[in-house]
């Protein structure tokens, strides 16, 4: 139950709190909205007080005050017709004519065009009956003759006394409405009888603010004021009424929006500009307030239970804290343990990558043996057959060309023994621990070329090495960058076996602070969804028994080790690109 009542007390308080930003939010959109009406009814009155001396001028003149006592002057009629119309362009107004004491009309400023009001009766309409019993009418309507609407100033024509007729100014209105559809509030003016006939939103003109009652749409059918518009209610409720001529309502199509109306009196015209704001804002500030109402109340609360439970926590504290600290020391003493397990492991990982990295070797210099017993064959039978010939020589005197055959001894026992001395570096055994150091990138090529140059040789393989910068030198060791060389060679020429265009080629450059070395040959390269796994262990695509699949992952465990990169590439003329990434050793002196 306690908990209940803070409950209902913290919905309460933030009810409460909403409701006042929600009030205070609505006083200061009526400010605003007042603002905004007293700012349309000037600019309405000035453009109406432009014309409304303008009726009273034209008793002034000789020709209207002759037309009115003479109505059958046709010359006369045609002179004040043209004066008529020169005035009407000259003032801006929509129309100008003259009325006679029957109600109809002499004169016009329209006697051009075909909707001319020469001749029309229009004794009915109220502005001209309340300018025939002597007061100056105003009266906006919708013409009979020409549909257009707009408002009138009628005023009686005097001579000597006695009224001749009465004068009558048209002028356009409906251009205030332009600058109230740029506002974001919705502006209307109603008439006496709650009729708009100016407004922001098109809709809504001629229409009523309430139904009109039986005896006021007798009279507007008469005096035709609105012509045949229906004069349909617009169907606004309200909901709550609020100070200074303020109210809450709703319009059709959106009830449950509420909006603020804020109603605003025109003396003496009896006309009410009305102006309805969004009220939109309103309910998102009091929804802002309330839920920020709602979250000080549960800060509270938390901090409360935050108090008390903290009392708890301090009396606990103690045990908890000679517990974990047991527990962390008997979790150092295993953590301890473990660390001396996981360097024992990572040894044993380092001498089987080191035996791995050997095995390839081995496999690759298995691959080469043939080769190489027909290369230093070669050499051993000219050694025989040569040092035979020099014996012979020496018994027969002629020691100079002895001289020459044991100097092309001594050339190829030299060939032989720069053949073996690579074959032995390139099989000694690496030392797992050892660190990088500066590599020459092209005398490592050349060596790895050495030892697949017999194969190059026998299979007519054209070889080319672009070098754009001699001295590039990278950061590894020359053994295990030779092995990874010899590799890519060697799957390279597996590739172009049964190629007619055979071409192999090497370029070494500088890129982006990296040494940059590409294997490129002319096979049929390599299809994506088989790139993907080149570097897996054991995945070949050679036939069975001619490789196990870890030339490609053991190479490219070696150059990632000196922090490098290896990766396969398509060519677009067919073939593939193994390039190396390494570090260049001038950055790590620097």
């Amino acid at each position: 139950m306690r908990w209940v009542v803070v409950l209902v007390v913290a919905l309460v308080v933030a009810w409460l709190a909403g409701r006042w930003a929600n009030d205070a939010a609505i006083d200061k959109l009526r400010v605003a909205s007042a603002q905004r009406l007293d700012g349309y009814a000037v600019s309405l009155e000035n453009l109406l007080s432009k014309y409304d001396f303008l009726p009273g001028t034209l008793e002034l003149n000789k020709d209207v005050i002759a037309l009115l006592q003479r109505p059958g002057d046709e010359a006369l009629r045609a002179e004040v017709n043209a004066y008529l119309e020169q005035l009407n362009r000259r003032s801006g107004s929509t129309t100008i004519y003259i009325v006679n004491l029957k109600g109809v009309t002499q004169a016009a400023s329209n006697w051009r065009s075909r909707q001319s009001f020469v001749g029309d009766y229009v004794a009915f309409r109220p502005y001209v009956r309340d300018a025939l019993r002597g007061m100056p009418g105003g009266f906006y309507g919708v013409g009979t003759t020409s549909g257009e609407p707009g408002y009138f100033f009628a005023h009686g024509i005097y001579y000597q006394g006695r009224m001749l007729g009465v004068a009558t100014v048209k002028v356009n209105i409906e251009r205030l409405e332009q600058g109230w559809e740029q506002d974001a509030g919705k502006v209307l003016l109603a008439d006496a009888n709650g009729v708009v006939f100016l407004s922001s939103v098109p809709e809504w003109k001629y229409r009523t603010l309430k139904p009109l009652p039986l005896d006021v749409q007798r009279e507007l059918e008469e005096s035709r004021q609105y012509f045949s518009h229906p004069l349909a209610p617009l169907g606004q409720r309200e909901l709550r009424q609020l100070d200074g001529g303020a109210a809450l309502v709703t319009l059709p199509g959106d009830q449950r929006t509420p909006l603020l109306s804020l109603t605003r009196s025109l003396a003496p015209r009896h006309w009410s500009f009305v102006y309805l704001s969004d009220l939109s804002s309103a309910s998102a500030s009091a929804r802002s307030v309330f839920l920020f109402a709602l979250l000080v109340q549960a800060l509270l609360v938390l901090l409360v239970l935050y108090a008390r439970q903290r009392k708890q926590t301090r009396d606990h504290l103690e045990v908890l804290v000679a517990e974990r600290t047991a527990s962390l020391r008997e979790m150092t003493h295993h953590l301890s343990e473990e660390n001396s397990v996981r360097r024992a492991a990572e040894e044993k990982l380092r001498r089987a990558q080191s035996e791995l990295v050997q095995a390839g070797k081995m496999a690759v210099l298995g691959q080469m043996a043939a080769g190489m017993t027909h290369e230093l064959n070669q050499p051993l039978t000219a050694l025989r057959t040569m040092s035979d010939n020099a014996q012979v020589l020496i018994e027969r005197g002629r020691l100079d060309d002895a001289k020459g055959n044991l100097a092309t001894i001594s050339q190829l026992v030299a060939r032989m023994g720069a053949l073996t001395g690579q074959l032995r570096q390139f099989a000694r055994k690496s030392d797992a621990s050892l660190t990088a150091v500066a590599v020459a990138v092209v005398a490592a090529v050349t060596s790895a070329l050495f030892l697949v140059e017999r194969r190059v040789e026998q299979e007519r393989v054209n070889f080319r090495m672009l070098v754009r910068d001699q001295d590039v030198q990278a950061l590894c060791d020359s053994n295990r960058l030779e092995q990874v060389l010899v590799n890519l060679f060697n799957n390279a020429l597996d590739a172009m076996a049964d190629c007619d265009n055979r071409q192999l080629t090497v370029n070494i450059e500088r890129a982006n602070g990296r040494a940059l070395i590409a294997v490129t040959d002319s096979g049929p390269g390599i299809p994506e969804q088989i790139r993907a796994h080149l570097f897996e262990p054991f995945f070949t695509t050679k036939p069975q028994g001619k490789g196990l699949g870890l030339g490609l992952a053991i190479s490219e465990q070696i150059i990632r080790e000196f922090g490098g990169e290896l990766r396969a590439e398509a060519v677009a003329a067919g073939g593939a690109r193994f390039v190396i990434v390494l570090p260049l050793a001038e950055q790590e002196t620097a």
